[in-house]
Order: C-alpha cells, then structure tokens, then sequence
C-alpha cells in the first residue's frame, strides 16, 4: 500500500534504528474509563482480546469459539460505536441487512449497557451545554447540536460521542511527547523524537539506547494520565518506520 512505501523512505541512519511505539485500542480504553461500562473495565483489566470478547458477547458463544468472521464483525461493532455509527452506517461496513445490524447494536447495548449509558447522557449534556469535554475538560463546542437541519444534527451527535474519547487520546499523546522528551533530555541520551502520528511516537535511536529505549517508553508513555483501565504501548523497531511499525 502508498501507507507503506511511504513508511519505508523514514530510513535510520547507519548505527541507529527507528522506534515505533503506539497506544494499543487506546480510544476503547478511554471508553471504558468514562462510560464506567463493567463488561470493558474487566476486558481491559484482564487484557483480553477485546474484538473477541465483544464477538462472543454478541453472538452469545464461548471464547474459544470466536472464528475471524465473528472477530472482524465485532471489530466494526467496536470501533463504529465510538465514532457514533448508526444501524445503518453498519449494515453498510458490514455487507448485511439493517434489521441483522440493529439486531448486534442491541445485543451489545444489553452486554454492555453503560456504553449505551454514556452515549445517551453525552447527547442529552451536549444539547444542554453546546459542549462537551475531554477527561482534562478540554472543550469542544458544538453548535449544530441542536440544529433543525437533521443531517448536521446528527452530525453534531456523533461528534458528541467521539469528542470525549478521540480529544482524551490527543491530551494523552501531548502528554506522552513531553514526558518522554523529558526522560531523553534528563538522561542526556542521543535518541531523538521525530514524529508523532495519531497515537503513535516514532523515534530515531542509537543501537546502543535500543535496549533502555524499548524498556522506558511504556513507562513514561502509559504513566501520562491515570485511567481505571491499563494503557498498553506496543513497541517495534527496524532500519525504516514500515519495519518498526
């Protein structure tokens, strides 16, 4: 893919090799840790595959017997609800009838009712105030929220779902460049941090730090914000950013 290729022309140079290191599922955590939802804080806390977790909830199967199939449909599942997506954005990712679509929303509104929960109370306080915030009460305002125009209504709701979450994942990523820049700094270590993208920090590191390097950064990464779900960080390296990614 174009992704790749333009990943592999980030070369290190000779001694050094590229670190990529990305929040794993990180705006599902951040779910977890405002709807409070008791089925994802114990998913999360037990490191469970959470797509598989939610596959088996869904379609009322033991974990053992979740197929990819059963995986990526919860995965979809997954990540569609975050960013608001109705029966019918659904049914259209999924290739399957609006009536089978409504039907898996409301299995996982039954399994996990206090995502449902945050959905509807997000809405109701979006209306009511114009914004809604971040877990560090960053704003994001909303003046559609209570437009006649349907479409941009709608528009602004799914905003108000995925604002909280997306804009907490931007907070912490802030938070994580300064932190580990810091420890860099402070150690007077000659690895540097040259980019960061979406919830990912890539850096250029002498072969000598690689080890310190792999060892401290989910540290200083996972420690930026405390959360009632585990952050993990998961960490590659190689000669280019598309080896390390």
């Amino acid at each position: 893919s174009d992704g790749r290729r333009i990943r592999e022309a980030f070369i290190a140079p000779p001694g050094c090799c590229i670190v990529s290191a990305d929040y794993s599922q990180i705006e599902l955590r951040i779910m977890a840790h405002i709807s409070q939802d008791h089925g994802l804080l114990k998913a999360f806390a037990a490191g469970e595959d959470i797509h598989r977790m939610t596959a088996a909830e869904v379609f009322g199967i033991p974990l053992m017997q979740v197929d990819p199939e059963q995986r990526r449909y919860a995965k979809v599942i997954n990540f569609g609800l975050i960013y608001g997506m109705s029966e019918f954005g659904l049914a259209a990712q999924l290739g399957i009838e609006r009536s089978a679509a409504r039907a898996y929303m409301e299995r996982y509104f039954a399994r996990y009712p206090g995502v449902e929960k945050y959905m509807q109370e997000t809405r109701e306080k979006a209306r009511r105030l114009g914004y809604v915030e971040t877990v560090l009460g960053r704003r994001l305002w909303l003046p559609e929220i209570n437009s006649p125009n349907g479409n941009r209504r709608q528009g602004a709701e799914r905003a108000a779902i995925n604002a909280p979450m997306q804009g907490t994942a931007a907070d912490i990523i802030k938070l994580a460049m300064i932190a580990v820049r810091d420890w860099l700094h402070g150690q007077q270590l000659k690895s540097k941090l040259i980019m960061q993208v979406h919830d990912e920090l890539v850096l250029e590191v002498p072969d000598s730090e690689l080890a310190l390097v792999k060892e401290a950064l989910p540290h200083y990464m996972g420690g930026v914000l405390p959360l009632d779900v585990p952050l993990l960080i998961e960490i590659g390296n190689g000669d280019n950013w598309d080896q390390a990614h």
